[in-house]
C-alpha cells in the first residue's frame, strides 16, 4: 500500500527557500508568477492494513514540524 505525504510551510511562516525559486524564476525571464511557496512530498510504502491513525501519528511525531508545518495524506491507487 503506497500513500504519499506532502508536508508545506503554514501561512504566514516565512519560506526562503520559496522566495529563492521565485527569484529564480525571475532571473530566468519567467513572469506572472506570484509568489512561491515550497514544501515537501514523502511517499510511504506501507504493509496493507496500515491505519490511517498510524499514518497521521507517523506525521505528528515525525515527518511534519507541526508547529510550522501542515501535512496532507493521499493513498495512491496502483
Amino acid at each position: 500500500m503506497k500513500t504519499r505525504v506532502f508536508v508545506t510551510l503554514k501561512t504566514g511562516v516565512l519560506d526562503p527557500q520559496g522566495k529563492a525559486i521565485h527569484h529564480a524564476l525571475e532571473g530566468l525571464g519567467f513572469t506572472g508568477v506570484n509568489d512561491v511557496r515550497q514544501g515537501k512530498l514523502i511517499e510511504l510504502d506501507l504493509a496493507d492494513g496500515t491505519s490511517a491513525a498510524d499514518i497521521e501519528a507517523m506525521c505528528n511525531k515525525l515527518l511534519a514540524n507541526t508547529v510550522i508545518e501542515n501535512f496532507r495524506i493521499e493513498p495512491v491507487s496502483s
